[in-house]
C-alpha cells in the first residue's frame, strides 16, 4: 500500500510540476491522497494514447483507499472516464459548448475530486471547484496546442477558430499572424473569466492549508496565461511555463496577502 502512494507521487513529480510544487503545503494525508487521484487521471489518460498503459497492484489499492476514505462518488469517475474516451471519438470541438462538456468531465470533475479530499461539506463550493478545474484545463489548452495536434487534436473551437479565418491547415502550419493572435487573445480572456468567477470559492474551502494550495494552483496557471501574452502568443516555438522563482514570487505575494487566512 504503501509503495503505492510512493509511486503516484514519483507520477506527480514527474507530469504536474506545478501541482508538485503547490502540494507541498497539504497536509501529509491530502498530499498522498491527491497524489493517488492524479496517477489515476494520469494513467487513464495516457491509456488513450499509450498502449498497455494501466494501474498496478499498488497503485490501484492507494488509489481504492483514496476513494474509500474519503467517500469520493463512483460517478466522479466515470465522468473522467467519459471525458477521457471522448479523445478516442473526438480529435475537434464545434464550439465552445462543446469544449466545456469535455472540460468539466476531465477538469471540472478534478475539482469535485479535491474538495472531497478536502473534507468539504459546503454545496456552495462545487460550482467555484468546477469553474478552477474549466480554468486551469483551458490554460492547458492554449499552452499545449502543438503537442495536441502531433495527438491529432485541435481543443480550440472551430466556430471560433472560423469566425477569425483560421482553420486546421493553419494551426498544422503554425501560422503565426494577427488572426491567430486574436484567436488566442479571446481564449485567453475567456480562461481568466473562469478564474475569476472560481476566486470567492477559495474562502469555502476548509483548511488553511488547503486554501493556501487552492490560491497557489490559482495564480501559477493563471501566470501561464501571461507567459503566453509575453511570448506574443507563440505557442509554436517555446511552452509557456512559470519558473521556479516566478512560483516561489507567486507563493511569497500569496503569504504577503494572506487571502487565504
Amino acid at each position: 500500500m504503501y509503495d503505492g502512494f510512493k509511486q503516484a507521487q514519483a507520477i506527480t513529480k514527474k507530469h504536474a510540476k506545478t501541482f508538485y510544487f503547490a502540494s507541498h503545503f497539504l497536509g501529509c494525508e491530502e498530499r498522498y491522497a491527491s497524489y493517488a487521484i492524479y496517477a489515476f487521471c494520469r494513467i487513464n489518460d495516457d491509456a488513450v494514447d499509450v498502449t498497455n498503459q494501466e494501474l498496478n497492484a499498488d497503485l490501484t489499492a492507494a488509489f481504492q483507499k483514496t476513494v474509500a476514505k474519503y467517500q469520493i462518488p463512483k460517478e466522479y469517475f466515470a465522468e473522467l472516464k467519459s471525458g477521457v474516451n471522448m479523445d478516442l471519438s473526438k480529435s475537434c470541438y464545434q464550439n465552445f459548448a462543446e469544449l466545456y462538456a469535455y472540460c468539466y468531465k476531465v477538469a471540472g470533475v478534478v475539482g469535485l475530486i479535491m474538495l472531497k479530499i478536502f473534507g468539504n461539506k459546503n454545496a456552495e463550493a462545487e460550482k467555484y471547484a468546477v469553474d478552477l478545474g474549466i480554468a486551469m484545463q483551458l490554460t492547458n489548452i492554449l499552452r499545449d496546442i502543438k503537442e495536441d495536434l502531433a495527438r491529432g487534436r485541435i481543443y480550440l473551437p472551430l466556430d471560433e477558430m472560423q469566425s477569425q479565418g483560421i482553420n486546421e491547415i493553419d494551426i498544422r502550419q503554425e501560422t503565426l499572424n494577427a488572426s491567430f493572435r486574436e484567436l488566442m487573445r479571446s481564449q485567453i480572456q475567456r480562461a481568466r473569466q473562469y478564474y475569476n468567477q472560481s476566486t470567492p470559492g477559495v474562502k469555502l474551502i476548509p483548511g488553511v492549508k488547503n486554501r493556501f494550495v487552492i490560491l497557489a494552483m490559482k495564480d501559477i496557471y493563471a501566470g501561464i496565461l501571461e507567459k503566453i501574452e509575453k511570448n506574443n502568443y507563440d505557442v509554436y516555438k517555446q511552452r509557456a511555463q512559470v519558473s521556479t522563482i516566478g512560483k516561489i514570487a507567486i507563493i511569497l505575494k500569496i503569504l504577503f496577502q494572506g487571502k487565504y487566512l
